[in-house]
């Protein structure tokens, strides 16, 4: 799971000798597809992606039936018994385990909304029954609703009332794609609550579109171009040429005064 400033990237990757090889993947900049078209990287736009990554990758293996995954509240902890992890049930579940990178493990990281997304859509992610590091773990304890109110948003709508009343100049500059998109804090939980039956329903990929004949790629003329050693030390040197001739122009004023 890697989380940039405006994507959130879900990927399941195995080692060869020739490099990782990546089997499936989920980016949050699919989520306009199931009606999330803002806050593409937030902590419940990480789950949704998390989801998807998982349903999209049990389908492609014919076991998204079996392993439909937690179905019904997205804040309960869910995990698979030990007669699903059994041969005698046959295929068990595809087990994966989470690399964050080097991002810090702290309590209420989006990284873990993306790993409780896939978790739900019927991946078996080993994680530990204390979920020590969901959203909703506060003073050595868990609390499910708490999980499921940032699952579906809730603290972005309470941010948006607290802001919207304390500074709305502020809130205009920061939501300001939320009011454009008529987006208001309490529509987010249904937002989302229809893209987790959108993606259960269809999450294969779309391919992208076709280039048009003679499509080019937009290249910058201006952009300033690497310098050669030779050209930087010709640069260097008219600059001080010149600065040294406006320094003997200003000299030579002050005397004639």
């Amino acid at each position: 799971v890697r989380i940039t400033n405006k994507d959130v990237i879900n990927q399941l990757t195995f080692s060869q000798l020739s490099g990782d090889r990546v089997v499936a993947s989920a980016y949050g900049h699919e989520l306009p597809r199931y009606g999330v078209s803002v806050g593409l990287n937030n902590y419940a736009a990480a789950y949704c992606t998390g989801l998807l990554l998982a349903r999209r990758h049990l389908k492609a293996l014919g076991m998204d039936e079996k392993y439909e995954g937690n179905t019904e509240n997205p804040g309960e902890n869910f995990e698979y018994e030990e007669e699903d992890l059994e041969f005698e049930g046959g295929r068990r579940p595809f087990k994966a385990s989470l690399d964050i990178g080097l991002k810090r493990t702290v309590t209420g990281a989006s990284i873990f909304a993306a790993m409780k997304g896939a978790c739900d859509g019927g991946l078996f992610i080993p994680h530990g029954k204390e979920c020590t590091r969901f959203a909703g773990y506060v003073g050595g304890k868990f609390n499910p609703a708490m999980l499921k109110d940032y699952i579906l948003g809730g603290h972005v709508c309470d941010y948006m009332e607290k802001l919207k009343k304390e500074d709305p100049v502020k809130y205009g500059k920061q939501f300001k794609r939320f009011i454009e998109a008529k987006i208001t804090g309490d529509d987010l939980e249904e937002i989302y609550l229809n893209a987790h039956k959108k993606i259960r329903a269809n999450p294969d990929r779309v391919k992208p579109e076709p280039k048009q004949e003679g499509f080019k790629h937009y290249v910058d003329k201006k952009r300033q171009r690497k310098l050669t050693n030779k050209q930087r030390k010709d640069r260097a040197a008219a600059k001080k040429a010149r600065l040294l001739q406006e320094l003997e122009k200003m000299r030579s004023e002050s005397k004639e005064e």
